[in-house]
C-alpha cells in the first residue's frame, strides 16, 4: 500500500513560480516607455497577425508576453469590463488602476488555486489627461502589481534590457529618441532590430479621444532612420497628424459581458466575435 506524500506549501509555490518564469522567459520582450506626448509600447514581434499590444479603451492599452492564448483571454476580458463600466457609469470612470487590480486578482487566484499558473506577464498603460501623469502597471503571473514611473520591461532577458534602459532612457524625450532607445535596449549590443521585427503602438494625446495608435512598419522605419524634426512643427515626429484615425484592427468589444471577477478556475469567456486575432492552439510563448 502506497503512503501519501507531503509537499510543503512553500515548495508548491516555488515550483509554480519557476514553471511560470521559464515559460515567460521563452517569449520575446516588450517595453512600455513614457515619452513627451504619451506612452510608447514596443515589442519584439515579427508576426503580422498575432498582436502583443492592443487597445483596451479610449486612453488605455494592453501588452502581454508569454503564452498567447492566455494573455489574449485577459485582453478580451479587459475590453469587455472597460466597455461595460464606461456604458453603465461614465467614460471617465474607466481607468488603468482598477483594471490592473482586476487582472491581479484573477492571476493571483489562478496561481494560488490551480495546478498550472498562467505563463504570462501583462502591462496596462494609460495616458494621462491634461495635467495628469501617465500610468504603467506591470502585473506578474502571480498577481503582483508594480507601478512603474518611467518604463516597464516584460518577458525574456528583462534584467539585461532594464539595465540598458536605465543607462540610456531620458525623461521627456521625443517619440523618435524614445523609440531608438527602446529598440537598442531590446536588441542589445549583438543584434540590430529592424522595423519588421517590431510591433509598435502609441498612447498619444495627439490622437483625439481614442489615444491608441498602431504604427506601420514604414512609420517605424522612418522614425528609426529620419533626422529629428524641428521642434516648432505641429505634428509629432512620425508625421502623424493629431487627428489620425486609430487602426481598425483593435476595435472595442461588445458591452454585453460582465466585468471579470476572481475565480479559482481558468477565465471563462464567451466567443470573441470582434477579436482581431485568429484562433491559436497551445503554441510556444511570444
Amino acid at each position: 500500500m502506497s503512503m501519501p506524500y507531503y509537499v510543503s506549501p512553500e515548495q508548491v509555490m516555488k515550483d509554480r513560480a519557476d514553471y511560470a518564469r521559464k515559460g515567460i522567459a521563452r517569449g520575446r520582450a516588450l517595453v512600455g516607455a513614457i515619452y513627451a506626448d504619451g506612452v510608447a509600447i514596443v515589442a519584439e514581434n515579427p508576426s503580422n497577425t498575432l498582436r502583443k499590444v492592443s487597445e483596451i479603451y479610449d486612453r488605455i492599452a494592453f501588452g502581454g508576453v508569454g503564452r498567447y492564448n492566455e494573455f489574449d483571454q485577459l485582453r478580451v476580458a479587459g475590453v469587455r469590463a472597460a466597455d461595460l463600466k464606461g456604458y453603465q457609469y461614465s467614460r471617465h470612470d474607466v481607468d488603468a488602476r482598477s483594471l490592473a487590480n482586476n487582472y491581479a486578482q484573477i492571476l493571483g487566484q489562478i496561481f494560488t488555486h490551480e495546478m498550472k499558473p498562467m505563463e504570462i506577464e501583462i502591462l496596462v498603460a494609460e495616458v494621462g489627461r491634461t495635467g495628469m501623469p501617465e500610468q504603467l502597471f506591470h502585473i506578474l503571473y502571480d498577481g503582483t502589481v508594480m507601478d512603474e514611473k518611467r518604463f516597464s520591461v516584460l518577458g525574456g532577458d528583462a534584467d539585461a534590457i532594464t539595465g540598458r534602459m536605465n543607462s540610456t532612457w531620458t525623461a521627456g524625450a521625443s517619440l523618435k529618441a524614445t523609440l531608438s532607445t527602446v529598440t537598442a535596449a531590446l536588441g542589445g549590443p549583438e543584434r540590430s532590430l529592424k522595423a519588421e521585427d517590431l510591433e509598435v503602438a502609441l498612447l498619444t494625446r495627439l490622437n483625439g479621444r481614442r489615444c491608441f495608435q498602431r504604427l506601420t512598419d514604414e512609420q517605424v522605419a522612418l522614425l528609426l532612420l529620419a533626422e529629428p524634426a524641428a521642434e516648432s512643427t505641429a505634428t509629432d515626429e512620425s508625421g502623424l497628424e493629431s487627428g489620425s484615425p486609430t487602426e481598425s484592427g483593435d476595435t472595442s468589444e461588445s458591452t454585453e459581458a460582465a466585468e471579470p471577477t476572481p475565480s479559482s478556475g481558468p477565465v471563462e469567456l464567451a466567443g470573441d466575435e470582434h477579436s482581431d486575432s485568429p484562433p491559436i492552439s497551445e503554441a510556444d510563448p511570444i
